[in-house]
């Protein structure tokens, strides 16, 4: 049974499921009388799972007209190309960075794989390029007409990833934020930076968040995972954990520490804390998913130092 409920009228959460594990990565769609907008695609693995959701909300895949990307990694990004296959009235929304790798995936492919090695295809399975002519550019601020009077504000949100967007649902105040917000799972009270190499910059990122912030969004929707009700005291975690973090691997990396031995040790501590605060670990493979590895994590780290030196200079 395909996990898909409605947040708020109109929109829809749906549980991609990836890996057959829940609350991991989640698409947003919204229904309209002039279509269907799908916030997030998944990667390809999981596209099964999202046809299978619109089919049970009765969209057809001719109804399916709007594919709005917060960021082209493939957790976010990776069925789009399939999407726009099967849904010949669709057109893909993408920051201006990201809308080459739509049309020629091979670079973005290529750095995915020097992460995550021979588990690509398990992963993420295929990705296909999108059709020149049906790849729309939408710079920071412009909005996309969903239909009825609705649409949502691009919001150009660099920290997580250079061609990072967030939207606005100016009609509800609502925001999908993609990964800029960090990762939760189950309203736990911790948010994980997702971290990832090849462009994280925390200076960046802090500006993100403020520029959100100001915004006084009434509820987050996060590709990991689902809505956030409480978005000052989210934003204020995700910001203190993510300067923690950098401070530590950065004194961990001066020391000398390899990186693999700072990814062990850190998944230790955070492993323990997550445990403490679900009072189990019932939340902990949710968060392993979605934030791919603690060593990915350090390397994201680890490269920003290389090129912001010193530290503080990324603040």
């Amino acid at each position: 049974m395909v996990q898909v409920h409605e947040v708020e009228p109109g929109w829809y959460a749906i549980d991609l499921a990836f890996q057959h594990v829940p609350h991991v990565i989640a698409s947003y769609v919204f229904v309209g009388r002039e279509g269907a907008t799908v916030v997030d695609t998944g990667p390809q693995t999981t596209l099964p799972t999202l046809l299978a959701a619109l089919s049970e909300l009765g969209i057809g895949e001719a109804e399916v007209r709007n594919l709005v990307l917060t960021h082209i990694h493939l957790d976010h990004a990776g069925a789009a190309g399939h999407v726009l296959e099967r849904c010949s009235n669709a057109r893909v929304f993408v920051h201006p960075v990201g809308a080459p790798h739509l049309v020629d995936p091979s670079r973005l492919w290529a750095s995915a794989a020097r992460i995550y090695g021979d588990r690509m295809e398990q992963l993420w399975g295929e990705v296909r390029p999108c059709p020149s002519d049906r790849v729309v550019i939408v710079e920071d601020n412009e909005t996309i007409e969903l239909g009825g009077g609705r649409c949502l504000r691009a919001l150009a949100t660099p920290g997580h990833a250079s061609h990072h967007h967030a939207y606005l649902d100016t009609a509800s105040g609502s925001l999908f934020a993609g990964d800029v917000a960090g990762i939760r799972i189950g309203g736990q009270r911790f948010v994980f930076p997702p971290t990832p190499p090849p462009d994280i910059d925390l200076g960046q990122w802090r500006r993100s968040i403020e520029r959100l912030r100001q915004l006084r969004p009434t509820r987050l929707y996060l590709g990991h995972f689902g809505a956030v009700d409480d978005p000052e005291w989210h934003f204020d975690d995700l910001l203190a954990r993510l300067f923690l973090w950098g401070g530590w691997i950065s004194a961990q990396l001066e020391l000398g520490q390899e990186p693999e031995a700072i990814a062990e040790r850190l998944r230790e501590l955070t492993e323990a804390e997550l445990g403490q605060l679900a009072g189990g670990a019932a939340s902990l493979p949710a968060y392993q998913w979605a934030s791919g590895s603690y060593r990915m994590t350090v390397d994201g780290y680890a490269r920003y130092f290389r090129s912001h030196r010193p530290f503080a200079s990324g603040i």
